[in-house]
């Protein structure tokens, strides 16, 4: 969705990623029925110049050319239900599988969007699998999804996709040395306030799964990937290990978790997967999480990453849900891929044609996804504006949609699927999302900038740029039909652009390590700032991870490794810009 005459000509995105992602209806053990959307454990590879994307509960797979656009693609031939679907491409084809209690059939194809998988091999019992051919051909699989046992390799006959050894453990958790494996929201368990919470509890214990494996092979190294703690939590994160050989010995790489995004708007990033464009730039696509109507209420985050001249493995999520630009080059990641765009909108004053108790229009401006406005009525027409309070250059809006009591207004499917846990089946295609977006500079002469009302189009996480940028102070959306004709619910109208004050000031931070896997950061507030962005890792010049935070002055911050020292700097940032903070090592 563009606010220009050539719609395929963007070269931003925004994450969540903007995709039609599909409606399940789920019935859970101990819980009662929800409807919402899903995708997530997304595996990414290029193939014959396009990019594939598959994800779970998605009853398809998209294709992109550029990253930027993506097209969505049913397919009969896989299995819709089974979860982390996982395509690689081997000896010129490409291979899928995804994970069953039961044996787990292997389906090969040479053009995807002819739907051609063909059943080669029935396989056999494995969770979250991943394939990897080495530059010698020799193949191997990779699996695990457990709190208990460890994630295991094994080398496969190219032919017959037959096991050609003995499997081999590999990695397991060790959330006693490494900080970001403990479990719970922010590093912190917490008691369960809901009976299907408490079974789940029960059943997880303590310990963090470790699981969606990922292997990358660069420069003569392994780097082996896993996912931890798990994917309700803002924690969820990948780390990786290092090795000599496809199964290892593996050695744990001390700079993860590599992809980890707690804070802002949307949380999470773990269970991905990594590769390289046509241009040789690193990316890192990872699970994000909302999690409200269901622990596996997820999207698809998609970040720059990259290796760096000391083998360290590293994804940019310094305001990791801010347009980025997608390269038609190779670049830098660090320097070349924001937008330099900031957020106008957070706690801007707005208003509603009328809301639902409990959902108010402000908690379309918090920054929070997992918070939403909904109108007081399921009915096209009803709106959502907000007043930036003057007016400012406006270069980008993105709408994030809620779903809001979905269950009630979408049908009961009578095709539903026992898949370990809750019943399940898939809406195939039920009504789009319909808005119109408008600017004014006055609030009195309205612009469009998008309207998909009638087009068919499914855009739950609009991004639409405005080319040229615009002066504007006020922003409003209003609802064509909504998906089963329920009602019209924002999470985020978020509008990014230049504001025209002055950057914070700089903070200087009071860090301590409380122990081996905490330290304790604290700063005194910077006036005119809206929030801070903590970047830390093992070395002075290898701030590689971030924590976005808002309205904070301090931060716990549970996800560090023993053993090794910390360095971090707090950069103080507003609707004018960021404000980098000194660097400093956590004593």
């Amino acid at each position: 969705m563009l606010a220009d005459s050539s719609p395929r000509t963007a070269t931003v995105i925004c994450n969540p990623l903007d995709i039609p992602y599909r409606y399940q209806d789920v019935r859970p053990m101990g819980a009662e029925r929800t409807v919402h959307r899903e995708a997530a454990d997304p595996a990414i590879v290029r193939y014959q110049g396009r990019f594939y994307l598959f994800a779970s509960m998605s009853a398809g797979f998209w294709h992109s050319t550029d990253l930027l656009t993506w097209e969505y693609h049913a397919t009969p031939t896989l299995p819709v239900l089974d979860y982390a679907p996982h395509v690689r491409e081997i000896d010129g084809a490409l291979y899928f599988a995804a994970s069953r209690l039961s044996d787990s059939p292997v389906f090969r194809s040479e053009d995807p969007l002819v739907d051609d998988f063909t059943r080669v091999s029935e396989g056999f019992p494995f969770w979250d699998p991943n394939f990897f051919q080495d530059d010698d051909g020799a193949l191997y699989l990779y699996w695990g999804c457990s709190n208990k046992e460890p994630i295991t390799g094994v080398r496969l006959d190219p032919a017959t996709l037959e096991k050609a050894g003995e499997p081999v453990p590999l990695i397991s958790g060790a959330p006693d040395r490494h900080g970001w494996e403990r479990i719970g929201e922010n590093h912190v368990k917490a008691e369960p306030t809901t009976e299907r919470a408490r079974i789940i509890a029960q059943y997880l214990g303590d310990s963090p799964f470790v699981e969606g494996a990922w292997m990358t092979r660069h420069d003569g190294t392994y780097y082996l990937q896993y996912a931890a703690p798990g994917t309700e939590w803002n924690t969820y994160a990948n780390g990786y290990y290092t090795g000599p050989s496809p199964l290892g010995p593996f050695t744990y790489a001390p700079n993860s978790p590599f992809s980890s995004k707690p804070g802002g708007f949307a949380t999470g990033a773990g269970h991905g997967s990594t590769f390289q464009d046509e241009h040789g730039n690193w990316w890192h696509t990872a699970t994000m999480r909302i999690s409200v109507h269901h622990e596996f209420e997820r999207r698809v985050g998609l970040f720059p990453a990259g290796i760096d001249a000391d083998g360290v493995l590293f994804c940019n999520q310094n305001f990791g849900d801010y347009p980025m630009r997608v390269p038609d080059r190779r670049v830098d990641p660090w320097t070349e891929t924001s937008t330099g765009w900031m957020l106008q909108s957070f706690r801007a004053a707005t208003t509603a044609s009328s809301s639902a108790e409990g959902h108010g229009p402000e908690l379309a401006m918090n920054e929070d996804i997992r918070t939403w406005w909904t109108a007081g009525a399921a009915q096209p027409g009803e709106w959502l504006q907000t007043d930036l309070g003057e007016a400012r250059t406006v270069a980008a809006i993105q709408l994030n949609l809620a779903d809001h009591d979905v269950a009630r207004h979408a049908p009961e499917r009578d095709d539903v699927e026992d898949t370990g846990g809750a019943w399940r089946a898939i809406y195939r295609d039920p009504q789009p999302t319909e808005v119109l977006i408008e600017f004014s500079a006055d609030g009195q002469e309205w612009h469009t900038v998008s309207d998909n009302r009638g087009s068919g189009e499914d855009a739950p996480h609009a991004l639409v740029t405005l080319k040229p940028a615009r002066r504007a102070r006020f922003v409003r959306v209003t609802a064509g039909r909504m998906p089963f004709d329920g009602p019209f619910s924002v999470s985020g109208l978020r509008v990014f652009g230049t504001g025209h004050g002055a950057a914070p000031a700089a903070i200087t931070p009071r860090a301590a390590r409380v122990d081996d896997l905490t330290a304790r950061i604290e700063w005194d507030p910077s006036e005119s700032a809206h929030g801070y962005n903590v970047r830390y890792g093992i070395a002075a010049d290898k701030l590689y991870h971030s924590w976005l935070l808002y309205e904070q002055s301090a931060l716990d911050l549970r996800s560090l490794n023993a053993g090794h020292d910390y360095w971090v700097a707090v950069d103080s940032f507003n609707e004018n810009g960021i404000t980098p903070g000194p660097v400093l090592k956590i004593t």
